[in-house]
C-alpha cells in the first residue's frame, strides 16, 4: 500500500460514512476561467451518471486514470492525523464498487480514450478479469508493475512487497498513443552504442538485417549472392539494402555478414518499458507533498498524461484524492474534471490549488511556515461553488471551505 498511516477506527461517527450510496448528493465546485475544469464533491457514481447527461463531456474525455481503494479493510489518514477515507469494502462488495463505476468510464472515454486503474496485489487480478469483461480483453495495453517504496530488511517469510500495478486499457484500437522515452546515460550509451564510425565520429551501433518469419515476397528473395536465414527474412527490400548500402549503412564483417549501422544521434532515447522504477511514494524529508495518505508521485501521472493524451484533451479522475492528476494535467496543459466524497480530500485540493504543497519535514512539524509550491497556485483564482442550491463567487480562500462542512 502507498505510503499513509492506516487503521482500522475513524475518529468520526461511522455510520456517517457513505459507501456506495447512489442517492449521495454532490457540489460541483468549478474553475470561473476554464469552464471544463470542475472539481465535484461527492460521490463519482452519482458524478458521473449526471456527466452522461452532458454532451460536452459524455464520449469525449481522453485519459481517465483513478486510484481507487484498494480493499484493504482499513482507515487512512493524513499526516496531521486527520480521518481521509475508508477502504472498508472487500471482496464482491469491491467487485462490485468497481463494476458500476467502470462501466460509466467506458461511456465517459471518447472512442480513442485510455483508462488507467492503480492497485496492489490483493484485486489487481479480480479488476483485470472484470476490466476484460466491460472493455474487451483485445483493449488491455499493458500491466505497469511501479516500485512504490525502497527495499523492506523487517520481512519475514516472504519477499518484500515493494511494488503495485497500473492497469491501461482502452476503448478501442484506434487509440490516443504518445510514446515516451527515457533519455540515454553514458553508462547506456556505452554498452548500446560501442561503435564510432571514422568518417563521421558518430556512434552507432551494429544490427541485424533480418527479421523472424519466412516471405514470399520481395523480402524473402535473395540478396547480393545471399538468402535470409532459413525462417527469417530480410528487414527491408534488396533495393532499400543496396540503398543503405551506398549510404555507408550497411558494416560488412571479415566473414561478408552484413549488419546494419545503427546510430545513436537518430534515437529518440530509450523506449519506456513496463516496469517504473523512479516514481516512488513520499519517502524522504525534502519531497514536496500534501500530507493526503496515498498520495502519488506527481512525475509518473505525467508521464501517463503525456502518452495517452495530447494538449487541450479531457482528463479525468474520480477518485482525485489529494488533486495530483489534475495538477498534473493542469501543468500540461490538458483539461480536468475530478471528483471526491472525502470533505478532507476536497479540503487538501483546494489547499492545494491555493497554496501548493509543503515538505515532508514541514508536515512532520507543523510549527514551521508552508512553502508554496508555485506551479500548482494557478489552478483556481476567482471560483463558484454550489452547494446545496446556493452558490458563491470571489476571490478563493480558505475560509470558503466551512461551505463543505
Amino acid at each position: 500500500m502507498a505510503t499513509g498511516v492506516s487503521k482500522t477506527k475513524w475518529n468520526g461517527d461511522l455510520q456517517a460514512i457513505v459507501r456506495d450510496n447512489e442517492q449521495l448528493a454532490y457540489r460541483p465546485i468549478w474553475q470561473n476561467g476554464n469552464d471544463e475544469n470542475r472539481l465535484y464533491y461527492g460521490d463519482n457514481l452519482t458524478v458521473m451518471n449526471d456527466l452522461l447527461k452532458d454532451g460536452s463531456v459524455r464520449g469525449r474525455i481522453r485519459l481517465i486514470y483513478i486510484d481507487p481503494p484498494y480493499a484493504t479493510n482499513s482507515v487512512f489518514q493524513t499526516r496531521k492525523r486527520q480521518d481521509a477515507y475508508t477502504d472498508l469494502l472487500t471482496g464482491e462488495e469491491y467487485v462490485d464498487f468497481m463494476r458500476k463505476r467502470l462501466l460509466l468510464m467506458k461511456e465517459l472515454l471518447s472512442i480513442d480514450g485510455s483508462v488507467y486503474v492503480h492497485l496492489d496485489n490483493k484485486m489487481v487480478f479480480h479488476i483485470k478479469v472484470l476490466m476484460d469483461e466491460i472493455f474487451g480483453a483485445g483493449n488491455f495495453r499493458g500491466m505497469i508493475t511501479r516500485k512504490k517504496c525502497k527495499s523492506k530488511n523487517f520481512t519475514k517469510n516472504s519477499f518484500g512487497n515493494i511494488s503495485d500495478y497500473i492497469l491501461f486499457y482502452t476503448k478501442s484500437n484506434n487509440y490516443v498513443w504518445n510514446k515516451q522515452y527515457e533519455q540515454w546515460t553514458d553508462e547506456k550509451i556505452l554498452k548500446e552504442y560501442p561503435f564510432i564510425e571514422e568518417a563521421t565520429d558518430r556512434r552507432y551501433k551494429r544490427v541485424p538485417i533480418h527479421a523472424p518469419g519466412t516471405r514470399n515476397g520481395e523480402t524473402g528473395k535473395m540478396w547480393r549472392g545471399m538468402l535470409p536465414p532459413e525462417g527469417k527474412h530480410w528487414q527491408f527490400t534488396p533495393d532499400k539494402l543496396d540503398e543503405l548500402d551506398r549510404n555507408g549503412e550497411i558494416y560488412w564483417s571479415s566473414t561478408g555478414n552484413p549488419r546494419r549501422k545503427v546510430y545513436l544521434d537518430e534515437s529518440n532515447g530509450i523506449a519506456l518499458q513496463d516496469i517504473w522504477l523512479d516514481y516512488l511514494d513520499i519517502n524522504n524529508q525534502n519531497t514536496q507533498t500534501t500530507g493526503y495518505p496515498t498520495e502519488k508521485n506527481i512525475d509518473m501521472l505525467k508521464r501517463i498524461i503525456l502518452s495517452s493524451s495530447n494538449k487541450s484533451d479531457l482528463i479525468m479522475d474520480c477518485f482525485a484524492g489529494s488533486g495530483t492528476t489534475l495538477v498534473a494535467a493542469d501543468e500540461l496543459e490538458r483539461n480536468w474534471i475530478g471528483a471526491d466524497m472525502g470533505a478532507e480530500a476536497i479540503k487538501v485540493m483546494l489547499n492545494r490549488f491555493q497554496n501548493g504543497t509543503q515538505t515532508l519535514d514541514e508536515h512532520i512539524n507543523s510549527r514551521k511556515k508552508t512553502q508554496i509550491n508555485k506551479t500548482a497556485s494557478h489552478l483556481i483564482g476567482n471560483y463558484t461553488i454550489y452547494a446545496n442550491g446556493n452558490y458563491s463567487e470571489g476571490e478563493f480562500n480558505l475560509p470558503i471551505l466551512n461551505l463543505l462542512s
